[in-house]
């Protein structure tokens, strides 16, 4: 199923939740919506199912004009934060009722295959109130799946799980995705999740749509500041800076080696993402010394916040590492690992990669 959005927007008692957006998303692909709260996601999304009506513009399915069509008239599955199940029916009743309303065949077998790969086996039996938070969200993703519909809408579906089942549900997730035929929109507001599901990125801040893409290319090349600070878990570390002949002079006097466009204006960004800020050094690197205000280990990495002369930057550090509160420690900044912005503006040198990125 093709879904095209044609200069959408949607104003609110004169306000703006939606700015005028055309997007197309990709054919029986995920499409992460991702942004913060209040980026606009669940308003976007409600508007895809029919479950609200744009100020302006046109929503397409397969080129046909379905702009104001209600959801009941759509084949569209949905799932919600707060996970949503029939009480009174059991769980094996819950997943089975899309098919049985379609009327299809071997529902039993259906019904089954799809409480394994959720592993909610062995709950087909019981009510919804017997079960734990994360297993009611299960039975809810596995109705979504059993409906089949060309067009799936999951408005962060995990959020209110604790942190291993996420882990657990966002891996079967992206392989249950994978396997189906459904166009799948899943609006998160964690950049690590859009990066687990692969397929499309489309970054949201605000009520407006700032870039859309294949993820990888999405995070490898933000399209400006705002994107790299949506796309980045722990946040892109941001440092002002002017041209020189040579390259970029930051505040501290020193310079980074980085060829710019003939075209970069004087005041230029840069960002650096945690990752990318290291202990040990190279020769074309330069040192940024600092005091460690906090260091915390977040399963094999280290993320240590610095204080320096430019500020308070984070480090994510691969490892375990022990820092003392107060400790002097230098980090380090390769020109190759950096990214260019036009001051609050767009992009102009991002890292090279080892293999370009679609």
């Amino acid at each position: 199923m093709e879904l095209t959005l044609k200069h959408v927007s949607k104003t609110v008692s004169g306000q703006p939740y939606l700015y005028p957006m055309d997007l197309r998303l990709e054919p029986n692909q995920v499409t992460v919506l991702l942004g913060a709260t209040q980026a606009g996601k669940t308003t976007l999304m409600r508007i895809m199912a029919g479950l609200d009506r744009p100020t302006e513009g046109q929503i397409r399915v397969d080129g046909k004009d379905v702009t104001g069509v209600p959801v009941r008239e759509r084949n569209v599955a949905m799932v919600y934060q707060q996970f949503i199940n029939y009480p009174s029916m059991t769980v094996f009743d819950n997943i089975a009722s899309p098919l049985k309303l379609a009327k299809a065949s071997n529902i039993e077998a259906q019904v089954e295959a799809l409480a394994q790969k959720l592993h909610i086996e062995m709950f087909l039996k019981r009510l919804p109130s017997e079960l734990s938070g994360g297993q009611q969200q299960r039975v809810a993703l596995a109705r979504a799946l059993a409906k089949s519909a060309p067009l799936m809408l999951l408005d962060e579906p995990l959020v209110n799980l604790d942190y291993k089942l996420r882990e657990e549900l966002r891996s079967e997730l992206s392989q249950l995705f994978a396997a189906g035929q459904s166009t799948v929109v899943y609006a998160t507001t964690e950049p690590g999740e859009a990066l687990l599901l692969g397929g499309y990125t489309a970054v949201m801040d605000k009520g407006e749509l700032l870039q859309y893409g294949p993820t990888a290319a999405v995070f490898h090349r933000p399209a400006s500041v705002r994107v790299a600070k949506a796309f980045s878990d722990p946040p892109i570390n941001l440092l002002k800076a002017e041209r020189t002949e040579t390259g970029l002079k930051l505040s501290t006097g020193q310079i980074l080696n980085i060829d710019l466009p003939r075209a970069a204006p004087k005041e230029l960004t840069v960002g650096v993402r945690a990752s990318a800020l290291k202990l040990a050094s190279r020769d074309s690197d330069v040192p940024l010394a600092g005091k460690v205000e906090l260091a915390e280990i977040s399963g094999s990495d280290t993320f240590v916040h610095v204080q320096t002369a430019l500020g308070a930057l984070v480090a994510q550090l691969t490892g375990v590492h022990e820092f003392d509160l107060g400790a002097d420690v230098t980090l380090h900044i390769s020109p190759d690992n950096v990214y260019v912005f036009e001051n609050d503006g767009p992009l102009l040198v991002a890292p090279k990669l080892s293999r370009e990125v679609a």
